[in-house]
């Protein structure tokens, strides 16, 4: 097993702004410019990144917490899916979002830890800025 992916992004937006933003279908493909149908539900499935990852929704707690089994497209029918858990809090000047995400597989480790900044937090604080000068 590979070692948990651990990071965390302050973010100029409230945490219930922060989770409604990754939970919303259409907030998550704004901010991060890929196609995402994302479920509310427990259980529910979700895809992001038009349709590259996937997966199901284990726990949600309301404006605080999304437990997520997670895959790309491009994994090994052997890997077994990882486990995505983001928590949602205040910080200074908004929201903090802390993630760990556990059982990546190790030909992926680099990309996905790499990619959590490049294709989620880059793009994420770009969407706020545009949505707080009202474009």
């Amino acid at each position: 097993m590979t070692k948990a992916i651990q990071q965390s992004v302050r973010l100029a937006a409230s945490p219930n702004e922060l989770f409604e933003t990754y939970l919303d279908s259409k907030k998550h493909s704004a901010a991060t410019g890929g196609k995402a149908r994302m479920s509310r539900k427990p259980g529910g499935t979700f895809t992001a990144w038009n349709g590259q990852l996937r997966g199901r929704n284990l726990l949600i707690v309301p404006k605080r917490l999304i437990v997520q089994s997670w895959r790309a497209t491009h994994w090994k029918a052997g890997d077994p899916d990882s486990i995505l858990i983001l928590r949602f809090s205040k910080a200074p000047g908004g929201g903090q979002i802390d993630l760990v995400h556990a059982n990546v597989p190790a030909h992926d480790h680099k990309g996905v830890r790499l990619g959590w900044p490049k294709y989620y937090w880059k793009p994420w604080k770009k969407y706020l800025a545009r949505k707080k000068k009202g474009r």
